[in-house]
């Protein structure tokens, strides 16, 4: 005789599993916001003292002087961030439309294991790779190795593999239908890819530009190995330049009073920074989506 399931058990287990879930995400937003509580709470005071202007707009950072303007930093963090774009961005689509819709099987059992490799090497291998091989070959072009522009390369390499394996797996997520529709309209396999496949799953590849920026915009030893570190307003993508970031990590280990808490403000104006990067793509995803 067969014996008849327990529902209650499985409802019991069902509301066991939510509340479980509930707590788990009410952790992740209490950190959140602790880390909110904490930087603001800390940084707020250190922009009032030195003066909300002359903190963001100051172009001078010189501590033994109370001087904490972090307006080079900021447009330091904007250049390289930009840059890792302009490089990473359109390399990581297009690989991963390849790797979803043109890539042969035997290819792909070799390209889809490199880039999680790439996905996992720690930072400093990359800052590494930048000094020895990135920093020579710029100078030689350039004449300056560690500047912005090396900067951006070694960041735009750094955030392909989150760009491509979040867009494959948007690109792999779009229905049949929408490729084969295509196909029957008479286009060809590129276009069908290119208009039909890739606009659907633009979604998942606007999702893997904001991870990749707060990849970029939060990177911090790479780009300390090659950007030069030099706390000033940049003359060209050639000149050297200190990012927010970089600014933190350098002075911190030794600041006091004052000093820190103009560190710990700049890790507020960077979290604040990030915010505003994902809300503007935020409303970019929503006007196209109309």
């Amino acid at each position: 005789m067969n014996r008849r399931p327990d529902y209650s058990f499985r409802s019991f287990l069902e509301i066991v599993m939510e509340v479980i879930f509930l707590l788990a995400a009410c952790v992740s937003v209490l950190c959140v916001a602790l880390i909110c509580v904490f930087l603001f709470a800390n940084g707020l005071p250190a922009i009032g003292k030195i003066g909300p202007l002359q903190f963001l707009l100051g172009t001078k950072w010189k501590p033994g002087n109370d001087l904490f303007g972090i307006a080079p930093m900021i447009l330091g963090s904007l250049y390289v961030t930009a840059g890792a774009i302009l490089v990473g961005v359109p390399v990581g689509v297009l690989t991963a439309l390849f790797l979803a819709r043109f890539c042969p099987r035997k290819l792909y059992q070799i390209l889809r294991p490199a880039v999680n490799l790439m996905a996992g090497l720690p930072s400093i291998i990359y800052g590494f790779f930048g000094l020895v091989v990135l920093v020579p070959w710029m100078r030689g072009l350039f004449g300056a190795g560690k500047s912005i522009l090396t900067a951006a390369i070694l960041l735009g390499i750094m955030i392909l593999p989150t760009v491509i394996s979040v867009s494959e797996s948007a690109l792999r997520a779009v229905p049949a239908q929408y490729y084969e529709g295509a196909l029957a309209l008479g286009a060809t396999h590129e276009r069908s890819v290119f208009f039909m496949v890739l606009p659907a799953a633009k979604s998942g590849v606007t999702a893997s530009i904001v991870l990749g920026i707060g990849r970029a915009v939060g990177e911090t030893m790479a780009v300390i190995m090659v950007a030069g570190n030099q706390a000033m307003i940049p003359e060209s993508i050639t000149s050297g330049v200190r990012t927010l970031t970089a600014n933190i990590v350098l002075e911190m280990g030794y600041a006091a009073d004052l000093h820190r808490e103009a560190l710990i403000a700049t890790a507020a104006v960077l979290f604040v920074f990030i915010l505003l990067i994902n809300l503007l793509l935020s409303l970019m995803k929503r006007r196209t989506a109309k």
